[in-house]
């Protein structure tokens, strides 16, 4: 289908599928937090890890401990960061504590922590990912590291590393030095599956090619590997001469024959290949 005859959804309809999102995506967050991370003492960072850690030292219920912090931080947000904390943040705020509320008496699904950290990590990460694709967040400390990267000069990365680090290392101290590493796993898979559900897997490489027989591997790709090549202007260093490099993205399952062409053509060719994750136009995905 032409782009130009593609319906863009509506808008009202962009914004509910948005809110489902949210909703979808918290409640999945809050069962793995009741069915694999509580039961087993994983305190993976957040507002989550908190209320176990509380949990196991008072009793205290942990939906009420992710109300008691999630609220005052969003409010914070609104002040300090503006009003990008809108309505759809505010939903995923209150959603996820709820269902941790509603689900507290379900069955925990294992006792191992370790799968309890692995799953429990999928569970958090596919659930807030799917948040954040309806462009919202669960609020908790996620907020109280951008208010400390906007007024410290830290960047983001090292305020939430700096906060979630200090909760795993309350846990180890609170529970024992073994569930802090057991939560340790569970943040980093948490991370990474926030970075499969957003990027999706890698199925394009994204291919550069130095060559001295541009024109030959050019019409090479076009005819044998159907693909578009992209001329890009650059100069060597040492040379100073113009050297155009190649740019060519293909699927996983073509990438075998491109390398097959430019060996055959050129073995000197220099090639340097990275991963795709999300490609949008002719021949690929729409937009």
């Amino acid at each position: 289908m032409n782009r130009k005859n593609r319906k863009e959804p509506h808008p009202l309809l962009a914004s509910v599928l948005e809110y489902v999102y949210i909703i979808i995506g918290a409640t999945i967050v809050a069962l793995g937090f009741n069915v694999f991370l509580l039961p087993n003492e994983i305190a993976s960072g957040g507002v989550s890890g908190i209320s176990t850690i509380l949990y196991g030292i008072f009793n205290w219920n942990p939906g009420l401990v992710q109300y008691a912090f999630n609220i005052p931080l969003f409010i914070a947000g609104v002040i300090f960061l503006g009003k990008q904390f809108g309505a759809r943040s505010l939903v995923g705020t209150l959603t996820l504590p709820f269902i941790v509320i509603v689900t507290a008496d379900w069955e925990p699904a294992t006792l191992n922590p370790l799968l309890g950290a692995l799953f429990g990590g999928i569970s958090v990460g596919t659930g807030l990912g799917i948040v954040f694709r309806g462009r919202a967040s669960t609020g908790g400390t996620d907020l109280a590291a951008q208010i400390i990267a906007k007024y410290t000069g830290l960047t983001l990365g090292t305020s939430v590393m700096l906060i979630d680090g200090l909760i795993v290392l309350s846990a180890a101290l609170v529970f024992d030095v073994e569930k802090g590493l057991y939560a340790l796993i569970g943040l980093f898979v948490t991370t990474k599956t926030i970075d499969i559900i957003q990027l999706g897997f890698s199925q394009s490489k994204m291919v550069y090619i130095i060559t001295n027989k541009q024109e030959e591997i050019r019409d090479a790709i076009y005819v044998e590997v159907n693909r578009g090549v992209t001329k890009l202007p650059a100069v060597g260093g040492y040379t100073d001469q113009e050297r155009p490099i190649l740019l060519v993205v293909v699927y996983q399952t073509e990438f075998t024959k491109l390398k097959q062409v430019v060996k055959t053509i050129d073995p000197a060719a220099f090639v340097i290949v990275s991963d795709a994750y999300e490609v949008l136009g002719e021949g690929f995905k729409r937009a």
